[in-house]
């Protein structure tokens, strides 16, 4: 504790007070990697303040990326001197290279050698607490040995916890029989896109979001079908221009957090594309990738929670919630409403799904479909969406915060999810704002690789912030506004 018995607390913010002096300890090098922090209620003891008061400074850091807490563990520093300028947390902040102390160029040096991969699609994979994902494992282990092949669809104990867990969170629990898993969102669309090849006899053709998802459309097209672009408005796919492109046999939708914009189709729009697709018999796959991250607003039901007559395929998984190397989504097949809607694509779908996933085999390994069974059986994946949501939350305020009042940059896509968008409105391309990033240690994405329609997109970059800590997301800040800044200035 003698380390931080040198905290003098502002009473006016004590909760500030004690975050504050943490962080200027880990930025000042007194406190490093990996020490442990007192207890909560000894460091209050120690300062005369409220045990609560402590508790709500380790959450704010614990968030931030400067500590990590868990339960029943003593708290230590995970991010170490030279991380991040502690002076600008309440402000814009410096250039990248002002992020150290001047007096320390090894530092500096380590520090520019080290990228942070801000690209979209990581979750804060080892943010899950190690008492519970080795139990998971545990559990694998003990499943006795069994001399038989591995059921295609999935062990039912996953199953029938994926389905409760829709019901908990998506507003909807189907029968364990329509669920299925496949190895990862690619092959369930590559699964679905075979399913309707062999049903139509011909290449299917996909109506997907442009600008969308772009590795599930190349998924796709090496299974046989076809894509239609169809462009966007504030409320996700413009339903005129899908008209329009019609006949097709499948929509392709991010509903609840549009990928890569991030917007919320409304109510009314998801009623009029539901009635739009039981009329003309066209399926709608429903991809749900990041739903449990909702940081603003109240949880969006899912598509599927919506849909009466039985033209919903939807789609979820465990890459955004626990590690996209488990390679494990499943399918929620439509319930079989019957009678005239079931024609075109949405006809024989079910058994045409089901025929090419026995076709295909068990594509997830059953030790891994026990351990994420174990997971949600006993609340251990529930505790940690809770605690990464907190995370996430500051992570996505942060991102507000910094970028607020910086002229020309928007920053788009923070309702939810784990990235955001930020655009701006000078000559720069978001290929010269990744390459300068690049230069400067940070690598994003550009919104123009997720188009289909030349300019289908304005200039941008996709920023994944689900597996950096804040100190890091600030480093990549810097050097998205310097960027911007430098890019336009030499145009």
């Amino acid at each position: 504790m003698d380390q931080i018995e040198v905290i003098v607390v502002d009473q006016s913010g004590k909760t500030a007070g004690v975050v504050e002096r943490i962080r200027r300890m880990v930025h000042d090098g007194t406190l490093r990697e990996g020490d442990p922090l007192p207890s909560t209620r000894a460091l209050a003891a120690e300062l005369g303040v409220a045990r609560g008061t402590v508790v709500a400074a380790y959450d704010q850091l614990d968030g931030e990326g400067w500590i990590r807490t868990r339960h029943g563990a003593v708290a230590r520093v995970v991010a170490s001197a030279g991380t991040g300028d502690v002076a600008s947390m309440g402000g814009r902040g410096g250039a990248v290279g002002d992020l150290l102390p001047a007096s320390d160029p090894g530092a500096t040096a380590m520090a520019a050698a080290r990228t942070i991969d801000c690209r979209p699609g990581v979750p804060a994979v080892t943010a899950i607490a190690q008492r519970d994902w080795r139990a998971a494992w545990r559990a694998a282990a003990d499943a006795p040995l069994r001399n038989a092949v591995a059921d295609p669809l999935g062990t039912v104990e996953l199953r029938a916890q994926v389905v409760a867990q829709l019901g908990l969170s998506r507003g909807f629990a189907p029968s364990v029989d329509r669920v299925l898993l496949t190895a990862g969102t690619s092959e369930a669309l590559s699964l679905v896109t075979e399913a309707l090849r062999v049903h139509l006899g011909r290449a299917p053709v996909f109506a997907v979001e442009d600008p969308g998802y772009r590795t599930g459309q190349r998924a796709v097209l090496s299974a046989g079908g076809t894509v239609v672009g169809i462009p966007l408005d504030d409320d996700g796919m413009d339903l005129d221009a899908l008209t329009a492109a019609s006949p097709v046999d499948v929509v392709l939708v991010t509903p609840t957090h549009q990928y890569p914009l991030g917007s919320v189709m409304p109510v009314a729009r998801r009623q009029r594309l539901l009635a739009w697709a039981a009329a003309t018999g066209t399926l709608v796959v429903e991809d749900d990738y990041d739903s449990e991250f909702r940081h603003r607003g109240s949880p969006v039901p899912a598509l599927a929670a919506l849909d009466a007559e039985g033209v919903v395929l939807h789609v979820g998984g465990f890459s955004k919630t626990l590690d996209p190397r488990l390679r494990c989504s499943y399918v929620v097949l439509p319930r079989a409403a019957g009678g005239p809607v079931w024609a075109g694509a949405v006809a024989g779908v079910v058994d045409a799904v089901l025929a090419a996933r026995r076709a295909r085999g068990a594509v997830v390994a059953e030790p891994v479909q026990i351990a994420l069974a174990h997971l949600l059986r006993t609340g251990a994946l529930r505790r940690h969406l809770g605690r990464v949501r907190r995370d996430y939350t500051h992570r996505r305020a942060r991102i507000a915060a910094r970028l607020d009042g910086v002229a020309g940059l928007e920053a788009r896509a923070l309702t939810g999810g784990l990235h955001a968008v930020v655009v701006w409105s000078g000559p720069a391309t978001g290929q010269e704002v990744a390459a300068r990033m690049a230069g400067a240690g940070v690598l994003v994405s550009t919104l123009e690789e997720y188009g289909i329609a030349p300019g289908s997109t304005p200039a941008g970059v996709v920023l994944g912030y689900g597996a950096v800590t804040v100190p890091e997301l600030d480093r990549a800040l810097d050097a998205l506004i310097a960027s911007v800044e430098r890019t336009e200035t030499v145009a």
